[in-house]
């Protein structure tokens, strides 16, 4: 067994939030090491769930538009088939091709990579294991960042053939017949678009009233009213009891809020109900790092934890669980122990679900501002205004902003649009800066063009404010 002591940090996984952060640790100086359980970098964003179900929604995306567009622009088609091992490999190379980036950024930043399973043997000593190989490491720092796993359905086990996860879900060998998807969040949604494009009769079972119930009400029906055109069947209010395997076949078992039950019989039950942060085996315990009720890591100035020089981000402390918010909070952690102002504002961290269209959040929703009694405007403007969705045939979305009606400064801005994952950029520096709606409303926007309908909501908000006119 050899020991290292000479490292400045030490990062414990290496994903978004990890990999970010090793690599501005390098750029201010660091002496860094960054370890990994995997020799492919990049967490479980790139190689088992944002970038691999990205490109399998582009690719499913392409199907559909083929299918239902293509005559409106005078294409004809005939004989479409698909060929999912082709798709397959795509979305392979294309996950390949990021991870190999990361690990040149990481060598850029003259970052050590070591591939291990890491373990406190004490709070001060990460002893890592490679199969026979050992060896332990201090640091001055410690940063972890080891992400999530998904939740089980209590009392039924994910198998990864009948039962699976969206680790699975991403690498069918075939195209199912019928796929039940528990859960109404954003992996369930766009999971279940990339099969229901492809063929698969899906059904999504939410215990909840609404799907993506943490974003706002009206941006929620929307999605779920297209998605329901869309061919997608939805049982809201209804939860899993059971679930058996027969024949070849899952038979789940549900039950909606007045105690009828149905059995939905499926090929496929992806389970998407949600993740818990990953502290298993990293030997927690021995360090005197302190965990919430939910199994999350405390933290708080500058993401340190119950101990000082250990730290934590991303997943393990819970929030939204989102790639951008983890790598956000890596750059502040490690610019924090620089000695450097870190801070990451929540209130502009962008909620964006992949669907087709997209639906992008960022801000307050209107129940949010209801429950804490402030008073705003409300601009909404739909893309059937909007002269570059004409062109383009999706005039199916809208824009919404929301203002205080005294200052008029941007509380929150929700779109359902194509793209809405790229026009949410121009609201999170807005609401990052404390823009006012009269602020975008000035700001000379490109036509034709989506974001025109940002423009348009938000003259629509300011001419409630106190100050309009």
């Amino acid at each position: 067994m050899s020991e290292n002591t000479a490292y400045d940090l030490l990062v414990i996984g290496a994903g978004p939030g990890g990999y970010v952060a090793a690599a501005r640790a390098g750029q201010l100086g660091m002496k860094v090491a960054c370890v990994d359980k995997s020799d492919r970098l990049g967490g479980v964003c790139l190689n088992v769930g944002c970038i691999p179900s990205k490109a399998l929604l582009d690719s499913s995306e392409h199907v559909e538009t083929a299918k239902k567009s293509f005559g409106d622009h005078g294409i004809r088609t005939t004989g479409l088939e698909i060929d999912l091992d082709v798709m397959m490999k795509r979305k392979d190379q294309v996950v390949s091709d990021l991870t190999d980036n990361v690990r040149t950024l990481l060598k850029a930043n003259k970052v050590e990579i070591i591939q291990g399973t890491a373990r406190f043997k004490s709070d001060t000593v990460v002893e890592i294991k490679d199969g026979s190989k050992k060896q332990e490491i201090s640091a001055k720092h410690i940063l972890l960042a080891t992400g999530s796993y998904p939740v089980e359905i209590p009392g039924i086990k994910m198998d990864g053939r009948f039962i699976v996860s969206s680790t699975e879900a991403l690498s069918f060998d075939k195209i199912p017949d019928r796929m039940v998807v528990v859960g109404g969040g954003s992996v369930g949604l766009e999971i279940g678009s990339i099969w229901s494009r492809l063929g698969t009769a899906v059904i999504v079972v939410e215990m909840l009233p609404a799907v993506v119930s943490r974003m706002d009400g009206q941006l929620s029906r929307r999605l779920l009213r297209i998605l329901k055109n869309q061919g997608i069947e939805f049982r809201l209010k209804t939860r899993v009891t059971g679930i058996e395997k027969k024949k070849n076949r899952a038979q789940v078992e549900i039950e909606d809020e007045n105690g009828n039950r149905e059995v939905l019989a499926c090929d496929k039950v992806l389970v998407a109900i949600g993740r818990k942060p990953l502290t298993e085996g990293l030997g927690l315990e021995n360090t005197g790092v302190e965990l919430d009720e939910n199994g999350f890591v405390t933290v708080g100035e500058n993401f340190r934890t119950s101990v000082t020089h250990i730290y934590a981000i991303g997943d393990l402390i819970g929030g939204w669980m989102l790639a951008h918010e983890a790598s956000a909070e890596g750059r502040a952690a490690v610019e924090g122990m620089a000695g450097k102002h870190a801070f990451v504002n929540y209130e502009a961290i962008p909620n964006i679900i992949y669907t087709f269209p997209e639906a992008a959040s960022v801000g307050a929703t209107e129940e949010a501002l209801r429950a804490l009694k402030i008073d705003y405007c409300t601009g909404t403007y739909p893309l059937t205004g909007a002269g570059r969705a004409r062109c383009m045939g999706e005039t199916e979305g809208f824009v919404k902003v929301l203002s205080n009606r005294e200052t008029d400064r941007l509380l929150g801005i929700h779109i359902i649009a194509p793209r809405a994952s790229d026009m949410i950029a121009e609201a999170v520096l807005a609401m990052e800066f404390g823009a006012s709606s009269e602020d975008i409303g000035k700001i000379a926007h490109g036509h034709p063009t989506f974001a025109e309908a940002l423009q348009e909501a938000a003259l629509v908000s300011q001419q409630c404010s106190i100050y309009a006119g």
